[in-house]
């Protein structure tokens, strides 16, 4: 799994956005994070996509959720793609493959 935490956008109320690659979902994801009474420094995601099996599939689909609200390095959808490539090959552990067909009905 990779995590790049990227710098908010100012004006829109954002905390942190936070992009990344897990594999064992097979899907980037994306998460967007606005300040609660609670917890004004951390916040609370408010957008959260790729929590799903394969429900980002490109490192654009995931740029694209967080764009509007944090600054994009250039460099960010390689090094995306790149963190996907090296997982390729990578198999679920035995844990993995149980909390799959709990949440979602499959092994995959």
């Amino acid at each position: 799994m990779s995590r790049y935490e990227l710098k908010p956008r100012p004006g829109n109320g954002v905390i942190k956005a936070v992009i990344g690659w897990d594999r064992p979902l097979q899907s980037f994801f994306a998460q967007v994070f606005t300040p609660t009474e609670d917890e004004p420094d951390e916040g609370e995601a408010t957008i959260w996509l790729g929590t799903e099996p394969g429900e980002l599939p490109t490192p654009e689909a995931a740029i694209r959720v967080v764009e509007a609200y944090a600054d994009i390095p250039e460099t960010l959808a390689a090094s995306l793609a790149a963190d996907r490539h090296a997982t390729i090959g990578m198999v679920d552990g035995v844990h993995q493959t149980r909390a799959k067909l709990s949440l979602f009905g499959t092994r995959s």
